[in-house]
């Protein structure tokens, strides 16, 4: 049975035909329409567009935002103008085929599960890094949407009292710490102040703002400056994962999103994080870290198998 994915995002909407071991026969990306109407007939005419050469038997819809249990209604979205969004409908009618929509970081963690880094295992959580921190929780095989389908929003967990503001409202939320804007503040921190931070300051001098792959390079470069600033974030992320296996129990942390590339070298410090956070590490099982696997088609392959088991 093939379905159609599409992943819609703030600036790109990313779209393919999947089979049912989660490969992608086809695929296509969009910009995002400011107007909530025309990126209705874009997501639209996306889906009709697959159905002209494959027989499409539903499609998956993931986009950010909260999402009402029924899986119909996205009831705020940050980067769309959706308020109580009848969003399944819309599209139903425009389609004309039956469509499922999903959160875009359950439907990431999702594709994982199914296909990627969390295969063959029962439970898992999923963590992206990006511009902020996505989460997606697996137990007992099945996705956690909680009593008001807006579970898993685990990059706004409190992290710490009084700390950074975040743009949910709240402050200290984890992603104000562990994500990849986390880790441009960091490593900007350090260039501020001189000492192990000369090559980020040279960079800084150039460039204004230190940006993203600037960092990466001089981590993979060892630079000293560029280390300290991932070990902040990852020891940020490592004992958030303490506590969230002593609630969830997961059997595997799945990491993704742009840090993630960075593979171990961002893996050993949270590991050894999330040992010194961990409530009675020693004597109880303990989960694996991953990255994940399936990069940015996770959430277009994941929503399209959830639009598969829906029908």
């Amino acid at each position: 049975m093939l379905k159609v994915g599409i992943d819609i995002g703030g600036t790109k909407i990313a779209g393919g035909v999947v089979d049912d071991d989660g490969g992608v026969l086809e695929k296509l990306r969009v910009d995002t329409p400011v107007d909530t109407a025309e990126l209705a007939d874009a997501v639209a005419d996306m889906a009709r567009h697959f159905a002209e050469s494959h027989d499409i038997a539903a499609v998956g819809v993931a986009a950010a935002g909260f999402i009402d249990k029924s899986r119909s209604v996205v009831i705020h979205a940050p980067n769309i103008a959706w308020r109580n969004e009848p969003l399944r409908e819309n599209l139903e009618s425009r389609i004309g085929r039956p469509v499922a929509i999903e959160n875009d970081a359950n439907a990431a963690g999702w594709g994982e599960y199914r296909f990627g880094a969390g295969r063959g295992v029962g439970d898992m959580v999923m963590l992206t890094l990006g511009t902020g921190v996505g989460g997606a929780i697996v137990t007992a095989g099945e996705l956690a949407h909680g009593g008001h389908g807006i579970a898993a929003e685990l990059g706004h967990t409190r992290f710490t009292r009084e700390g950074r503001p975040c743009g949910c409202g709240q402050h200290g939320c984890l992603e104000q710490y562990a994500s990849g804007r986390a880790l441009q503040r960091e490593a900007n921190d350090i260039a501020d102040h001189g000492g192990i931070g000369a090559a980020l300051a040279q960079v800084r001098a150039e460039k204004g703002e230190i940006p993203g792959p600037a960092i990466s390079r001089l981590i993979l470069a060892d630079d000293p400056g560029a280390v300290e600033a991932l070990r902040r974030v990852a020891t940020a992320l490592g004992e958030a994962c303490g506590g969230f296996q002593a609630v969830l129990d997961p059997e595997v942390f799945v990491i993704g999103g742009g840090v993630a590339q960075l593979g171990e070298t961002l893996l050993e410090p949270v590991r050894l994080a999330y040992e010194t956070a961990l409530p009675g590490f020693g004597d109880r099982p303990i989960a694996e870290f991953a990255i994940a696997q399936l990069g940015n088609d996770a959430g277009l392959i994941g929503v399209a198998d959830l639009a598969g088991r829906r029908l």
